[in-house]
């Protein structure tokens, strides 16, 4: 038998121990908030989305637009917030939530996509469901998909396809054959992003007629690079992530020394693959870290696998959400990445950071029903 003192003794160097990596992990900034405590607050039903991040100055920002932005995003949030109010999954919130800004020509994403280097409208999107197997469904190079999202959330979902990603004709196919919407490539066509496009093409040729001049980026760009996406947690714990895309190119700028990458600009090479519809790389969800998506810089969301990183660092560096989704969007500042993700965890706990100047983002709760939406920083 175990004497007392004994136990005591176990007890006295347990507690000592812990004490220790307590302020090891304080010092770190390695502390989880959301397991600090015996019992952490759970938010219950949450929904987050995004609307793309880029160059937004708010003293050039119109108000007109200002408002334009912020009633989509709520429209979005209003239509997953609905069906998680009436108990549905996370999945069905969030493909609700992005194809409302799929059909909404403000977004870079079904109606709206910007155009490839030769004209065309090429669209792509992935989700994911947090569940231990982490189901999966993906496309792109799409051009007659009204909804690429809903065709992502069908691969997902079909039990007789045994396939992740699907892309171009043959996923069209597919599509098709399913029942899905199809749409002629000109119903994506807008007149403003045309105009973008030739705006491009315009400033390409003055860059390699001046391969020694400076390319800058716009100071008002109220159509930010990137994508839209929507991360959920439902009422039984599980979460869900979407992104869908018109995909963007990369832009270079050039020195006299050298050329720096960066993306965000229409008018990408015909056949570029961006990090949207890439599990890991644009979208990501696991129920025990948290769900992702992101905006931005591709390239950089593809190399450096940034949505995933977030959730690696809560399982591994057991940072919580927040901190965790603002230390991997810096990370990917610090090599020349711009953008930002949304992200959520089982308790409803939500993380909106970005490196860029603005971010079209918001969140919605169950417990209240208030739509929350956001631009800039100091709002």
């Amino acid at each position: 038998m175990v004497s007392v003192s004994c136990i005591a003794a176990i007890v006295d160097f347990l507690d000592k121990k812990l004490s220790s990596r307590t302020k090891i992990n304080k010092k770190m900034k390695f502390i989880d908030e959301t397991k600090s405590v015996q019992n952490p607050i759970n938010h219950g039903p949450t929904l987050v989305i995004h609307g793309g991040a880029g160059v937004m100055i708010r003293k050039n920002y119109p108000l007109k637009e200002k408002r334009e932005y912020l009633k989509a995003l709520e429209e979005s949030l209003i239509a997953g917030y609905k069906i998680l109010l009436d108990g549905g999954s996370s999945i069905d919130a969030v493909e609700a939530a992005v194809r409302i800004m799929e059909d909404c020509p403000l977004f870079n994403a079904g109606k709206g996509s910007v155009f490839s280097i030769s004209g065309k409208n090429e669209l792509e999107a992935s989700i994911m469901i947090g569940t231990p197997l982490h189901p999966a469904g993906a496309n792109t190079l799409l051009r007659t998909v009204k909804n690429p999202i809903t065709l992502a959330k069908t691969i997902l979902l079909d039990p007789e396809c045994r396939h992740v990603f699907l892309g171009g004709s043959e996923a069209e196919k597919y599509a098709k054959d399913k029942g899905l919407e199809i749409v002629d490539p000109g119903y994506f066509w807008t007149e403003k992003r045309w105009r973008q496009h030739m705006e491009g093409l315009e400033r390409q040729k003055l860059t390699s007629d001046s391969p020694n001049s400076l390319l800058l980026k716009d100071e008002f760009d109220a159509s930010p690079k990137g994508t839209v996406g929507a991360v959920a947690v439902d009422k039984y714990g599980i979460i869900a992530s979407a992104t869908s895309t018109g995909t963007e190119g990369p832009l270079y700028r050039f020195s006299l020394c050298s050329s720096a990458h960066y993306g965000g600009l229409n008018n990408k090479k015909d056949g570029r693959i961006g990090d949207t519809p890439l599990i890991g790389c644009g979208t990501w969800a696991d129920n025990e870290t948290c769900g992702v998506s992101g905006t931005g810089d591709g390239e950089f969301f593809i190399r450096f696998g940034i949505v995933q990183d977030v959730a690696a660092r809560v399982k591994y560096l057991g940072e919580n959400v927040a901190d965790a989704a603002i230390n991997a969007v810096e990370e990917m500042r610090k090599v020349g990445g711009e953008g930002g993700v949304i992200a959520v965890d089982k308790y409803g706990n939500v993380a909106m950071p970005y490196n860029s100047l603005g971010m079209y983002r918001g969140y919605i709760r169950v417990s209240d029903g208030i739509p929350h939406t956001f631009i800039f920083n100091d709002e």
